[in-house]
């Protein structure tokens, strides 16, 4: 079994929500019991979604960069990387949440999930209606934590490109002895002359102001 899981510090770009639809239509099933995988393959056609199935999590992880499910369905324990770990990988590197599908439900498995973009949790045996609840309820918090990072994105790409913008003023106002005002009209008419964002233009001066010194 894999150690510990840790999130990374910078994932790839995620989905935006408007381009995430209401409802998953292909789930990815990694599961290394024969038996269980056609189980929930059945349960999972039943409910009219489309499966693809793998038997561990590498190949998991491997299956979904071809064939982009939606959503992942990944039992713990598996040979070559556990389900937490594939999980990570999907979600942080694919952006495709999962659901954990385990005989294990302990504090360390729960701890290890919250971090790994896993978005439900079910303990075998799996009965149908527990599985239709937990995918209504695992898609529409995977939707909404997509909302939610690209608000967090969004603010923390305003506040960079005002420091930027700051940093630009404040350097024409030291090296070429304009007003804070003045400075900050030559960067608004340089961004509508070249008709580029205002956080462009600044980020430009500040990489080239050094070398007009």
């Amino acid at each position: 079994m894999s150690g510990p899981t840790t999130a990374p510090t910078a994932p790839l770009t995620f989905a935006r929500p408007e381009l995430i639809p209401p409802r998953p239509a292909r789930i990815l099933i990694a599961e290394d019991e024969h038996l269980v995988a056609a189980d929930l393959t059945a349960m999972v056609a039943d409910m009219g979604y489309t499966a693809m199935i793998a038997t561990d999590g590498e190949e998991a992880v491997e299956l979904a960069r071809t064939a982009h499910p939606d959503l992942a369905m990944l039992d713990i324990r598996m040979p070559k990387k556990d389900g937490l770990a594939a999980a990570q990988e999907l979600y942080f590197e694919l952006g495709i949440p999962s659901v954990i599908v385990s005989a294990y439900s302990g504090s360390e498995e729960a701890a290890r999930a919250q971090e790994a973009g896993v978005f439900g949790y079910l303990v075998k045996p799996v009965h149908p209606a527990q599985l239709r609840v937990c995918l209504d309820v695992a898609w529409p918090r995977f939707r909404l934590d997509a909302t939610e990072r690209l608000r967090s994105e969004g603010l923390t790409r305003r506040l960079e490109d005002r420091k930027v913008i700051e940093q630009a003023k404040w350097m024409l106002v030291s090296g070429k002895g304009l007003t804070e005002p003045d400075a900050m009209k030559m960067l608004q008419k340089r961004a509508r002359d070249s008709r580029r964002p205002l956080a462009e233009v600044a980020l430009e001066v500040v990489k080239a102001e050094p070398a007009e010194r």
